[in-house]
């Protein structure tokens, strides 16, 4: 009698675990088909087939974003986004990376009315994407501008030459390969540098005197990489309204065609499905709505490569 109960036991306990993997299983399938429609939707459950007016967020450091772009081509043809707020929060990155962006809220622009509002921060090229909005809205402390473009590079060359290493190379042309931070300065690299600088801080200068409706010569003169608040950028004509994100969305409101009563919906960058990829974008969205934050955890280092167009502070120790 002992041997049959010892068994119905085991039995019991196997049932249990049984059921516990069966639920479990059953739970990330679950998880992952709220992830495939969030991805699908871009994060927002039911609101994107509805009219609307869509968020888009740019913050950080720009360091270009295809899935970004992506974003803002399906907005320029999303009949039901009937305008949109773009939410400025940035000291700039990567000249190119704002050109691109640049573009590719020009492109929503032409299709319906796009408003900015800066945050603590729109400047270099976070202040090239307010710049393609209709309309540009700052708070009175906010800082914007920044309008220009630089190269950074170092030099450890006397340092090797004190280690006793040294570095040479062999290349078709003085210029190849520079400048390089190990050897000394070849002649006409700066010069070479400063043309590229140059060319690029004058296409910078014309969109802003384009953008905001400035002679070049006034916009030339705010473009010497300071930042404004946002009462000076008023001023200056940097910026069109004091005010956030609040007043854009009225603003956007009182334009022809979107409504009074549309709602703000968040849009997001999809990524696309790409293997472990995908896996996390679903499970940080559900995680997200548990209450814990696991971005930290799997976050791209970003990285910074040919012109930038950057605003940030020195901070002394």
């Amino acid at each position: 009698m002992s041997l049959d109960a010892d068994l119905i036991v085991e039995r019991r306990r196997t049932r249990r675990k049984l059921v516990f993997w069966r639920v479990g299983a059953l739970l990330l399938l679950a998880i992952l088909a709220v992830g495939a429609v969030v991805v699908a939707t871009g994060g927002d459950l039911g609101n994107k087939n509805r009219d609307q007016i869509a968020r888009v967020t740019v913050s950080g450091l720009m360091v270009g974003d295809p899935d970004l772009i992506s974003m803002l081509d399906r907005i320029a043809k999303d009949d039901a986004v009937k305008g949109v707020l773009v939410a400025v929060d940035s000291p700039g990155g990567a000249t190119t990376a704002g050109e691109i962006l640049y573009s590719a809220l020009r492109k929503v622009s032409d299709e319906k009315p796009v408003a900015a509002s800066v945050g603590t921060l729109a400047a270099s090229a976070g202040y090239m994407a307010a710049l393609a909005a209709d309309r540009i809205f700052a708070h009175r402390t906010s800082l914007a501008g920044s309008i220009g473009v630089f190269i950074e590079f170092g030099n450890v060359a006397k340092l090797l030459d004190n280690l006793g290493v040294e570095v040479d190379a062999v290349k078709s042309a003085p210029l190849k390969g520079e400048p390089s931070m190990l050897t000394p300065e070849v002649p006409g690299v700066r010069a070479a540098l400063a043309s590229i600088v140059d060319d690029t801080y004058q296409w910078f200068v014309d969109v802003v005197a384009e953008r905001r409706n400035l002679p070049r010569d006034e916009a030339l003169k705010l473009a010497d990489g300071r930042v404004f608040t946002g009462r000076q950028a008023l001023d200056l004509k940097l910026v069109d309204e004091i005010g956030g994100e609040d007043e854009a969305v009225t603003w956007l409101k009182s334009r022809e065609g979107v409504g009074k009563n549309l709602p703000v919906v968040d849009w997001t960058p999809e990524g696309g499905y790409d293997g472990f990829g995908f896996l996390t974008r679903a499970g940080t969205f559900v995680l997200g709505r548990l209450g814990i934050d696991m971005s930290a955890f799997w976050g791209a280092k970003p990285a910074l490569d040919g012109l930038v167009s950057l605003w940030h502070p020195q901070v002394l120790d």
